[in-house]
């Protein structure tokens, strides 16, 4: 049986972007929220916080998405922790290549705050296969 999703990772270095989701987890889905503004500050944070899931922005200066989730797995973020993008890309061929790189699954932005919740917590559920 998997453990619930409690905790959650989330990497996007836009302010307002940070802001809605991590209002829109707490508030409307319950979640403990760690907004990161950049790769290398989720970095310097995540073992201490110690997330179930973590959701990254693609398109970041310095490190992007993929070069964090590289890094991130690299420092031994297990394989058990699901990991996200979020992305106004929405072409099949460039989510296809953020599932390659080891994403479970992708967020489409916009997204609706009132409904994010819910799509993290069946993106989570299927990658427990519930």
């Amino acid at each position: 049986m998997a453990h619930q999703l409690r905790k959650i990772l989330h990497v996007d270095d836009d302010d307002s972007i940070r802001g809605v989701t991590r209002l829109a987890l707490e508030k409307v889905g319950g979640f403990e929220v760690l907004s990161c503004s950049s790769g290398s500050q989720s970095l310097e944070l995540f073992a201490e916080f110690a997330p179930d899931l973590v959701i990254l922005d693609v398109m970041m200066p310095l490190m992007d998405g993929t070069e964090t989730l590289v890094a991130l797995r690299k420092q031994g973020l297990s394989a058990q922790v699901p990991i996200l993008f979020m992305t106004a890309k929405v072409l099949p061929a460039e989510q296809e290549r953020l599932l390659q790189v080891g994403a479970f699954g992708v967020i489409i932005k916009p997204f609706d705050p009132m409904q994010l919740s819910a799509q993290v917590l069946s993106l989570w559920n299927r990658f427990h296969g519930q």
